[in-house]
């Protein structure tokens, strides 16, 4: 699946993030790796909004690069929203979600050769 180029958008204080795609052609099937597929779209808007103050994570280079530790970030708790569509011939689905319940998070990483 190949995104347009302005489907991911940053607020300037990166608060705030969205996703979006619409009519985005792809390939179903019935099975997962099955061997029968047919045309689709799909089409999706999610959303991120930081819900409190950025922290940081991640030991980065201080750990071996196998370590689950080696990243830095800085992470802020979020709550995320997201609408969802999809069809193809004799089906199409539509759908709504939140982390109401869940989890979410919002911030910028670096890891392997980005740490140094």
């Amino acid at each position: 699946m190949e995104l347009p180029d302005d489907a991911f958008k940053l607020s300037h204080d990166g608060r705030r993030a969205t996703l979006e795609a619409k009519d985005v052609c792809v390939l179903d099937s019935f099975q997962f790796g099955g061997p029968v597929m047919v045309p689709a779209s799909v089409s999706f808007k999610i959303r991120w909004d930081a819900t409190g103050p950025r922290e940081r994570r991640g030991n980065g280079s201080a750990v071996p690069p196998t370590d689950p530790a080696a990243f830095l970030g800085r992470f802020a708790d979020a709550r995320s929203t997201g609408t969802f569509s999809g069809s193809e011939v004799g089906f199409s689905f539509n759908g709504r979600a939140d982390t109401t319940g869940g989890f979410a998070q919002l911030g910028p990483e670096r890891n392997g050769v980005f740490l140094p």
